[in-house]
């Protein structure tokens, strides 16, 4: 199994296989973290068709990026799911500051929360929703008054706004996937200021951050640069006679 994957997600994928474990030996349901888009596919993986097993995502409304896992025994697929999540709406004096999702996410952050513990951010022109777990959401309510300099006004809501986000696709043709040479033909960065950003600790891989410039990247990884916005290697479309790989990149737009 470890094989498939790299070597950091042995931990989860061991989590993964305890809980399916649990849920087709000892008939128990099982509810996992808010997992980024990256997990949930290793969640799949390792799963896979195990027809003992009924697997189901969901992130508190239709559209959500991070999502809750329900792994439980097949013969309880058609029965709902408690999901434990819990939504938010925040309104704040939009007149005199405009709030980010970075601003949001470093307030929830702030607040001593680990990020595993609410899912989707979504920031509108006056008001910003966030999902999280309902055993955070008594905390939520309680530590989060401020988001930077805006005084912010909790309710609880039955629906969470998400954001219309688009790909722009971008067409590459790049000599490997190493990190430091997609971030290049993706930003038209220099390789030198590629190495230089991913060495300072500013780029991300699937959430997490990457300090190595020679980090194979694959398909389907998800990059973000700070200050820069979020990208995806959204596929390969084949190999030149060159040997040489020729990708889709996609920007959120």
């Amino acid at each position: 199994m470890y094989e498939h994957f790299r070597e950091e997600e042995r931990p989860f994928i061991d989590h993964i296989q305890t809980l399916r474990e649990q849920a087709a030996r000892y008939h128990q349901e099982k509810l996992t973290i808010f997992l980024d888009p990256r997990m949930q596919e290793v969640a799949k993986s390792v799963i896979g068709q195990d027809g003992e097993i009924d697997l189901q995502f969901f992130g508190g409304a239709d559209g959500c990026e991070r999502k809750r896992a329900s792994i439980r025994p097949a013969y309880l697929k058609n029965e709902p799911i408690d999901w434990d999540i819990s939504l938010f709406k925040a309104t704040y004096a939009k007149k005199f500051v405009t709030l980010t999702h970075r601003d949001v996410l470093g307030a929830l952050m702030n607040t001593g929360m680990k990020r595993e513990t609410f899912g989707d951010i979504s920031v509108t022109d006056n008001a910003f929703y966030v999902a999280c777990t309902k055993e955070a959401s008594a905390y939520i309510a309680i530590a989060l008054k401020q988001v930077g300099k805006a005084t912010v006004s909790l309710e609880e809501t039955d629906t969470l706004e998400l954001p219309d986000e688009k790909w722009e696709e971008k067409p590459v043709t790049v000599s490997s996937l190493r990190l430091d040479v997609l971030l290049s033909a993706l930003y038209g960065l220099s390789r030198a200021k590629a190495a230089d950003l991913i060495g300072k600790g500013l780029v991300k891989v699937n959430w997490k951050v990457v300090e190595h410039p020679s980090f194979r990247v694959a398909i389907g990884d998800d990059l973000s640069v700070r200050g820069a916005g979020r990208a995806k290697v959204l596929k390969q479309e084949g190999v030149t006679k060159k040997d040489k790989y020729r990708l889709v990149l996609g920007k959120k737009s």
